[in-house]
């Protein structure tokens, strides 16, 4: 059976703001699943709370609409449980970087083969706009009348210090790239992270589809994507978003050092203990 974009999309149609930069990002994930046959049986969407965790209800692959930051733990766990299934989640800056920052950090030391997709428009968004992680200081909002008093962070240095597998940048406004990354991010086995800008036309007017597009700069071409010093040093050039896959590497993901573990716990293993010696410890 050949599936089509209409055996990914739901019969719910997408809430959000006209303009909003999150419907590019829909378009892309559901035009990549199509090129990949992912059946949508053997799919399911997570996120967590914000406007960009409606996602599980505009497709028809299973999906679960967890708590707020918590997409990450219930996305890990399901894949655990099920390694044969394609496991996406889906969440915002404020979901992600802020209740959920944590999550991100152990996630990433666990290698799970997942796809981690973060639409990033620097506002709490959905609760009617207040100052989120990634929010500049310039953004005057109802819970910071006069001036931001946090700094705010960088997800792509965060997600180049934890060491993640897979880190990249696109943009809603570039759809055939954005394409591409989420493309590359599924191909990839481990945690694939792809940090989107994604900008809010309703809440946030510093961060606009044109103030973006200045600031963008494609990754050369001959940019070593396995040297994270490198990917570090395009996070720190002023004035630029860099879009492109950042940082890659290959190791073991947590199902692969599950299985070994199993493997090991096995009584016919050499390395194997009985139920009797282990519980000898505790006594």
């Amino acid at each position: 059976m050949e599936y089509t974009l209409k055996d990914y999309k739901s019969s719910t149609k997408p809430s959000w703001c006209p303009g909003c930069g999150d419907f590019a990002v829909l378009a892309a994930l559901l035009t990549t699943m199509t090129d990949l046959q992912l059946d949508p049986d053997d799919t399911a969407i997570v996120s967590g709370i914000g406007c960009s965790s409606r996602f599980p209800f505009f497709t028809s692959t299973y999906g679960f609409h967890s708590i707020h930051g918590r997409a990450l733990p219930v996305a890990i766990g399901l894949s655990a449980a099920r390694p044969d299934i394609n496991v996406i989640t889906l969440g915002g800056d404020g979901d992600g970087f802020s209740i959920g920052g944590n999550h991100f950090i152990h996630a990433s030391r666990k290698n799970p083969d997942i796809t981690y997709i973060v639409m990033d428009n620097e506002i709490y968004a959905l609760t009617k706009g207040q100052n989120s992680p990634t929010s500049h200081d310039n953004v005057i909002t109802k819970v910071n009348p006069y001036q931001a008093v946090e700094e705010r962070v960088n997800p792509i240095m965060m997600a180049l210090s934890f060491e993640t597998s897979f880190v990249a940048r696109g943009f809603s406004g570039d759809i055939a790239q954005l394409k591409s990354i989420i493309r590359q991010a599924m191909d990839h086995k481990g945690f694939s992270f792809v940090h989107v800008l994604s900008p809010c036309v309703q809440y946030n007017d510093k961060i606009t589809f044109d103030s973006i597009k200045e600031h963008i700069k494609p990754i050369a071409d001959d940019h070593d994507v396995t040297d994270r010093m490198a990917g570090m040093k395009l996070v720190f050039e002023p004035g630029y978003y860099y879009t492109g896959v950042i940082y890659k590497q290959e190791r073991p993901t947590l199902q692969e050092k599950l299985d070994e573990v199993q493997s090991k716990a096995h009584p016919g293993h050499p390395e194997g203990q009985q139920v009797e010696e282990l519980i000898q410890q505790f006594m």
